[in-house]
């Protein structure tokens, strides 16, 4: 089935009973956002696709969740039982790669070109009518101006025809509750959430309900491995080796394992004194406390292995979500929007003056209240 560009059609089907049931179809046009009738077989394609059954229950709130933070187009059905019924991404990277980094303007033209396709396809593999729907969760917090406003913009089209609640959400929120879907993890517990562009440890006490601890103070760890320090390091040694740009070093491997070394035992340090700092002031259950460990370098083992290091030692419980759900999707953000609806917080009814924000903190800000407690780390071997 092809989406036909540009339309909003009111479907009305009759059950034996004479009930009208009423199914709100929405068809982006990936330009001019102009909206045209479709041919009835084109309609009835649609909701055969969507699995369509008038007077269908619906047992369980479900939630598409559309994500457009960065340079992922991603989008995922779930429903409040964490099921996660259909999911689908774009993935920029090879694009990117050639540029040598993230060109915000070239990101936000390829979510304008994928947006509609990964929405279709997350509804389609999750077989939900898109008026089964209880809501659209959208990442609108932080990220990259650009790419929030494709993702923010095709949302507020989806909800106004669907006629459902707008759940904006947070993206690192989303990475903190994400174990949630998976886990049986109770509030309070503590997060440290690490990726490319972000680095902050916070104690999450409920849902839109977070303690920031500290946070990084320069540049992010992804960021940091990327770019910026290491390539300092790396032009350094070619001029060493009298080597060209982009000719292999000889000390490759161990400026590698060097850097990873380094940047692990760091926030490992930081992630020990956030630890014993929220034992000390009684934040967390001192028989249940849980680090949850999130974000797309939490993905890197290594880094893992230097805070199962630091969990064995204060007696703490360590969960990272698999892989595949640490980097930025979209079925974080559907599992967010089920969170906030099970919490009432944070639903939408109306969108006007809704708008997207490139750089936004997470909670309550105590970091001063950390660094004055002054808490000595004791040192741990790291031998990983």
């Amino acid at each position: 089935m092809k989406w036909v560009s540009g339309c909003s059609v009111l479907v009305q089907m009759w059950s034996s009973d004479g009930v009208i049931y009423r199914v709100s179809m929405l068809i982006l046009s990936k330009t001019a956002g102009v909206f045209s009738k479709p041919a009835r077989r084109k309609t009835y394609e649609f909701l055969r696709i969507f699995n369509f059954h008038p007077g269908k229950p619906f047992l369980h709130k479900l939630v598409l969740g559309i994500e457009t933070s960065c340079d992922d187009t991603a989008a995922a059905v779930v429903d409040e039982t964490g099921n996660i019924l259909g999911e689908a991404i774009h993935s920029q990277t090879e694009v990117h790669l050639k540029t040598g980094g993230i060109v915000p303007s070239v990101a936000q033209q390829l979510h304008k070109e994928n947006i509609q396709r990964i929405v279709q396809a997350a509804l389609s593999s999750s077989k939900v009518c898109p008026r089964e729907l209880s809501a659209v969760a959208t990442t609108v917090k932080p990220g990259l101006a650009l790419s929030l406003g494709v993702g923010l913009s095709f949302s507020l089209h989806l909800v106004d025809q669907l006629k459902k609640p707008f759940i904006p959400i947070h993206h690192m929120e989303a990475h903190a509750l994400t174990i949630r879907l998976l886990n049986k993890v109770d509030f309070p517990f503590l997060v440290l959430l690490i990726s490319g562009g972000h680095c902050l440890l916070a104690l999450v006490r409920g849902v839109s309900d977070f303690l920031l601890l500290g946070k990084s103070l320069d540049i992010a760890p992804g960021d940091m491995l990327d770019k910026h320090v290491v390539d300092r390091i790396i032009t350094q040694k070619e001029k060493e080796e009298g080597i060209q740009k982009g000719e292999i070093l000889a000390s490759a491997a161990h400026i590698a394992a060097a850097v990873q070394h380094t940047t692990a035992c760091h926030i490992a340090k930081r992630t020990h004194r956030a630890i014993l700092f929220c034992k000390q002031r009684r934040l967390l259950t001192p028989s249940n406390a849980v680090l949850v460990v999130s974000g797309g370098v939490a993905s890197n083992l290594y880094i893992r292995k230097a805070l199962e290091i630091v969990t064995n030692a204060t007696e703490c419980t360590l969960l990272c979500p698999p892989p595949r759900l640490c980097t930025d999707n979209g079925i974080m953000i559907a599992w967010n929007g089920i969170e906030r609806l099970r919490a009432g917080v944070g639903v939408l009814h109306n969108t006007e003056g809704i708008r997207y924000e490139p750089k936004c903190p997470l909670g309550v800000d105590i970091s001063e209240e950390v660094g004055e407690a002054a808490i000595k780390v004791p040192r741990l071997k790291m031998d990983i």
